[in-house]
C-alpha cells in the first residue's frame, strides 16, 4: 500500500478507484437529500466559504454559540446513518477499534477554502482523523501544533486519503485554494472532502 508520511500525517495517495468514487459521490448524494448542505457561520459571524452537512450519530456546527457537535441537523432532523463505502476506508486504514460516532462532509466550490486550523471538539485525542478527498484537487497546509512556523504543502487528488493520529493529530491544516474543474467525478466541479471523527 503506497504511504507518505508529511509532519506526521499519513497520506494515502489513490487509494479509492475510479469506481469507489463514483459510488461514494452517489452515497453522499443520498446523504445530503435527507441532510441538506448549509453554509455555517463562524462565532464571529463570519460565513464559511464552504458548505457542510454530516452522518452518523453527531455532526459538527458552527454559529454564533460555537463549535460543536449536535446531536441533529440546523433543520432538527437526526443525521442519516454514516454509508458503508465510507466506512470501510475507516475500518481499512484508521488503525482503531472504535467507529467513527460523525462523518463530516465539506463541499467546496469554486474560491473555497479553509483557513489553518486544529480539529479540537472531540473528546479523545488518541483517536486519529480521516479524511477523504473526492473531485477536484486541493493545495493541503500542515502546520504545526501551535500556531506558526514552517508549514508544508501537498496537492491532494480525488481518491486520496488522510489519516491524521499520532503526532499530527492536533496539528494545524487546512486547504488554500481548489484547482477547479480538474478532476471528472463531479459533472460541475468542485470538491467534497470527508472526514470521519470518533467524538465521544
Amino acid at each position: 500500500m503506497n504511504k507518505l508520511q508529511i509532519q506526521g500525517f499519513d497520506i494515502y495517495p489513490d487509494h479509492l478507484s475510479p469506481d469507489a468514487q463514483v459510488q461514494m459521490v452517489a452515497d453522499i448524494r443520498k446523504v445530503v437529500q435527507a441532510a441538506p448542505l448549509f453554509h455555517p457561520v463562524t462565532p464571529r459571524g463570519q460565513q464559511m466559504s464552504v458548505r457542510m452537512t454530516s452522518a452518523g450519530r453527531f455532526g459538527w456546527v458552527s454559529d454564533r454559540r460555537g463549535y460543536r457537535y449536535e446531536a441533529t441537523h440546523p433543520n432538527g432532523m437526526e443525521w442519516p446513518a454514516i454509508p458503508s463505502s465510507i466506512l470501510a476506508v475507516w475500518q481499512d486504514l484508521s488503525g482503531t477499534d472504535r467507529t467513527p460516532d460523525c462523518c463530516l462532509i465539506n463541499f467546496y466550490g469554486e474560491g473555497a477554502r479553509m483557513g489553518l486550523h486544529q480539529d479540537k471538539d472531540e473528546q479523545d485525542f488518541s483517536q486519529p482523523v480521516l479524511s477523504i478527498s473526492l473531485g477536484d484537487e486541493a493545495l493541503f497546509r500542515m502546520g504545526n501544533v501551535e500556531r506558526g512556523g514552517a508549514t508544508r504543502s501537498v496537492w491532494l487528488r480525488s481518491g486520496d486519503v488522510v489519516v491524521m493520529g499520532g503526532e499530527a493529530r492536533l496539528r494545524h491544516h487546512g486547504i488554500d485554494r481548489i484547482k477547479f474543474g480538474s478532476s471528472p467525478l463531479l459533472p460541475n466541479g468542485g470538491r467534497i472532502n470527508l472526514t470521519l471523527r470518533v467524538v465521544d
